[in-house]
């Protein structure tokens, strides 16, 4: 098994033409290797981002390569990708984008339908997955019967339910008070002790401190 889950080589990404260009990313290169804690940060407008968007299959760099868990993401087209992203990578964002009228059970079995997982099976590891993050009590509770730190927790139940090789934070306590935040980080500290490559996207100094390795972002690049 290769020790490199993610690797953007001398990546690139041009946004606009002419007067309305912006170069969001400047021959960018960046490996990521399993069982990495990564945190990445920097001011608005540095990239940071933009190269999550890539690492997570939602943008197509203008150059260079993606290669993700071996497989040379800019060969594939969108059906291929799509399949890619649900396959081996896990989200996490700052709003938590549960579907509403879904229960927690329901929310986290989601992914698994489209991985065409057996209906008693997605049950079974939706129950285990939220029972792993605190919430095996509330597999019938809807969105708005759960305050912001129980909703983001089914939000990572449901990004670790396909087993991801790579799972992605962008800013995933933006939106906690700081006892929260505690909590859930303490649940990113267990997956990562557990196994899973872990990479995170915040502004949050205290965030950060939890990570393995930190990176800066700066015009584009990652800053020395």
């Amino acid at each position: 098994m290769a020790t490199e889950v993610a690797e953007l080589h001398d990546v690139s990404k041009v946004y606009g033409s002419g007067d309305t260009l912006v170069q969001a990313l400047d021959h960018l290169s960046l490996t990521v290797q399993r069982g990495d804690y990564l945190a990445v940060m920097g001011a608005s407008g540095s990239g940071k981002s933009t190269a999550m968007n890539i690492l997570g299959c939602l943008d197509r760099p203008s150059s260079g390569s993606y290669r993700l868990n071996g497989t040379l993401v800019e060969s594939l087209d969108d059906d291929q990708l799509a399949d890619l992203r649900n396959r081996e990578l896990g989200f996490v964002f700052q709003q938590f984008h549960l579907l509403p009228q879904l229960s927690a059970l329901e929310n986290v079995v989601l992914p698994m339908i489209y991985a065409g997982v057996p209906h008693d099976e997605r049950q079974q590891r939706a129950r285990e997955a939220l029972t792993r993050v605190g919430l095996g009590q509330r597999l019938a509770n809807k969105p708005n019967q759960l305050s912001g730190g129980q909703q983001q927790r089914v939000a990572i139940a449901r990004a670790i339910i396909n087993n991801p090789a790579l799972l992605l934070a962008d800013e995933p306590t933006g939106a906690l008070d700081s006892r929260t935040t505690a909590e859930v980080l303490d649940i990113f500290d267990d997956l990562h002790r557990s196994g899973i490559t872990v990479v995170m996207v915040t502004h949050e100094d205290e965030v950060a401190a939890r990570a393995q390795k930190v990176i800066h972002f700066r015009d584009g690049r990652i800053a020395a």
